[in-house]
């Protein structure tokens, strides 16, 4: 058991969790949680799994029958606390490799949609934008490299499992990323504030893409200007836009509507 914070293996779990940097460079993430680990073990990607000494047996019992194929460490509960995340910790965390996707294998796919998310900020959106994304059906999410890091701990927790199952890709430009999508015979829409279509009068036939833009500033200027379509949700009031993750899953599940 492991009883100091002062352990190689704890330093190295905090620096995973704080450092974006170190999870690109080890090629590593955090997953806490039962639901998380059960995921991570069920795909084959924990690298090892630790248990504070006092786990609930539900828990426990809840991983058992994976836990017999894995690499487990026992924690204190003190040093537990002090590798948690969350403000009351289950007792079950892993160290998790991070899936690989390939992108050739995505976009060939017939009746591919595809959200695609540029420089997205927020962790809990980046997070649910995922968790809906699958709920939706995409077939993946395409990020830029502006967004928040999708390892971040409060992007995974957020993403209830989903960082496991759906398949995601970060491009360097995503107006590029939009061009190439328009080659590859995509539908490309913008969310925006002066679409000139409701987001419900689109059929989203063959394959799709949807782009949301950043939380205050929307979509860069030039990314809209590569898309095939703008389009918008319909507002009342005095409000001018929803939330991101609420706008992509609106935009998501017309898509799914009209599958």
């Amino acid at each position: 058991m492991i009883e100091s914070s002062t352990n190689p293996q704890i330093k190295k779990i905090q620096k995973l969790k704080k450092s974006a940097r170190n999870r690109r460079k080890e090629g590593l993430f955090i997953a806490e949680g039962v639901r998380l680990v059960e995921d991570a073990l069920a795909y084959h990607r924990a690298e090892k799994v630790y248990l504070s000494e006092n786990v609930k047996e539900e828990y426990f019992d809840r991983l058992s029958h994976k836990l017999k194929e894995a690499d487990v460490e026992y924690v204190s509960s003190k040093v537990f606390q002090e590798m948690s995340d969350t403000e009351s910790p289950q007792g079950v965390l892993a160290v998790v490799r991070m899936p690989e996707h390939d992108r050739t294998t995505i976009v060939e796919q017939e009746g591919a949609a595809v959200i695609c998310l540029e420089d997205i900020q927020d962790p809990g959106n980046l997070g649910t934008i995922f968790r809906t994304a699958e709920g939706a059906g995409m077939s993946a999410v395409i990020m830029s490299a502006g967004c928040v890091d999708l390892f971040n701990p409060k992007v995974v927790r957020a993403t209830m499992g989903a960082i496991f199952r759906l398949p995601f890709f970060v491009t360097d430009n995503m107006t590029k990323e939009a061009e190439r999508l328009k080659a590859e015979h995509f539908s490309v829409y913008a969310a925006s504030l002066d679409g000139a279509r409701f987001y419900t009068e689109e059929t989203y036939e063959g394959k799709c893409a949807v782009i949301i833009g950043n939380e205050a500033n929307g979509i860069r200027p030039e990314t809209q200007q590569a898309a095939t379509h703008k389009i918008k949700i319909p507002m009342e009031g005095q409000l001018e836009s929803l939330n991101a993750a609420v706008s992509a899953a609106l935009f998501m599940y017309e898509i799914h509507r009209n599958r």
